[in-house]
C-alpha cells in the first residue's frame, strides 16, 4: 500500500510543533498540580471532562453525524477504557519522574502498536521497525539512567528511584498502542472528532470513579496548583481541538509524526520552570528516542 503525503506548507509545520508544545507544556503544569495538592484522578477527570464538553459543542455546531455501528460501540468502549487507563499512568509516571523522562518512555508506544498488532489482528511486524527497535531501546536505556552511571547511584539504586514511575510509563505506552490498535480497525472510519469526544467522556467517568472511590476530588492547596490544573486543562483542550479540527484541513495527514518532539520541548520547559535537569547522556539518549519516533513516523510506506 502506497501512502500519498504532502509537503508541509509552513503554516501546517508550525502548527504540528504548536501542539507539541501544548502537549509538553500540559505535562509540566500538570506537574505543578501533583507538587500541590491535585492528584492524578483529579487532573485526569476534570481534563478529560471539559475537553469532551468542548468537542460536544463543536460536533453539535458542525451537525457531525452521531451513528454508530455495533462494531463501532464496542471499538469505542475498548478505546476509551484503554485511554483512560493510559492517561492515569501517564500522568501517575509524570508525577514521579522529570517530566520528559516520563515522556520518553511514553514514547515507545510504537514499538507496542506494532505488538498488539501482530497478537491481536496477525499482522507482519514492519522490519523497519524491527531495526529501529534495538536504536530506541538503547536511547531510553541512556535516557533513564538504567545503570546509574549518570546518578551515580548504582542499578540497584537507580531503579528504586525510577521503577515505579517507568513502569507507569511503560504501562501507558502499552495501553495507548492497543488504543491505536482498536482504533484503526475497529473505528477508523468515524470523524475523528466523534472518536474524541467519545474516548474523553469515557476517561471522564473511568476518572469520575475514582475520584469517587478516593472520597472525592483533591483540589490544589496552593495558588501554583490552581494555576497548573487550569493550565493543564486548557492546553490539553486547545491541543486536542487544533488536532482535530485544523490538521485535517492543513493536509497533514502522515506527518503528525513531528509532534514527537513533545519530550523535547518538555525538557527545556521542565528545566526552566521545575529546575528538572538531566545529564548530558540522559540527554543524547532522549534525542536517540525522538528522531527514531519521528524517522518510523515520517517514513514512506
Amino acid at each position: 500500500m502506497t501512502v500519498t503525503r504532502t509537503r508541509l506548507s509552513a503554516t501546517a509545520f508550525a502548527t504540528l510543533l504548536l501542539i507539541a508544545l501544548m502537549m509538553g507544556s500540559n505535562h509540566v503544569a500538570a506537574r505543578f498540580a501533583f507538587q500541590n495538592g491535585v492528584d492524578v484522578a483529579t487532573a485526569v477527570t476534570i481534563r478529560s471532562g471539559i475537553t469532551a464538553f468542548v468537542v460536544a459543542c463543536l460536533l453539535w455546531h458542525h451537525r457531525v453525524s452521531m451513528r454508530l455501528t455495533r462494531q463501532h460501540k464496542r471499538g469505542l468502549l475498548a478505546v476509551g477504557l484503554l485511554v483512560g487507563i493510559q492517561s492515569l499512568c501517564l500522568y501517575s509516571s509524570v508525577a514521579r519522574l522529570p517530566v520528559a523522562l516520563a515522556l520518553l518512555a511514553f514514547n515507545t508506544y510504537p514499538l507496542w502498536t506494532a505488538l498488539w498488532d501482530r497478537i491481536v489482528y496477525g499482522h507482519k511486524t514492519d522490519q523497519t521497525l524491527l531495526r529501529a527497535m534495538p536504536v530506541m531501546l538503547l536511547g531510553l536505556a541512556l535516557a533513564l539512567d538504567v545503570f546509574g552511571a549518570a546518578s551515580g547511584l548504582g542499578a540497584q539504586a537507580q531503579w528504586a528511584v525510577i521503577g515505579v514511575g517507568v513502569a507507569f510509563a511503560l504501562t501507558a505506552a502499552a495501553t495507548f498502542g492497543l488504543a491505536l490498535v482498536f482504533t484503526q480497525h475497529e473505528a477508523g472510519d468515524l470523524d475523528g472528532r466523534l472518536r474524541t469526544l467519545s474516548t474523553m467522556s469515557l476517561v471522564f467517568l473511568l476518572g469520575s470513579s475514582v475520584v469517587a472511590a478516593q472520597g472525592g476530588f483533591h483540589l490544589p492547596t496552593a495558588s501554583a496548583g490552581w494555576w497548573g490544573l487550569g493550565a493543564l486543562t486548557y492546553l490539553y483542550g486547545t491541543a486536542f481541538t487544533i488536532m482535530f479540527t485544523v490538521l485535517p484541513r492543513l493536509g497533514v495527514v502522515g506527518n503528525s509524526a513531528i509532534m514527537n518532539v513533545e519530550p523535547v520541548f518538555a525538557l527545556v520547559l521542565a528545566w526552566i520552570l521545575l529546575d528538572q535537569a538531566i545529564a548530558p547522556i540522559q540527554v543524547i539518549g532522549g534525542l536517540l528516542v525522538v528522531a527514531t519516533v519521528m524517522f518510523l513516523g515520517l517514513r514512506k510506506r
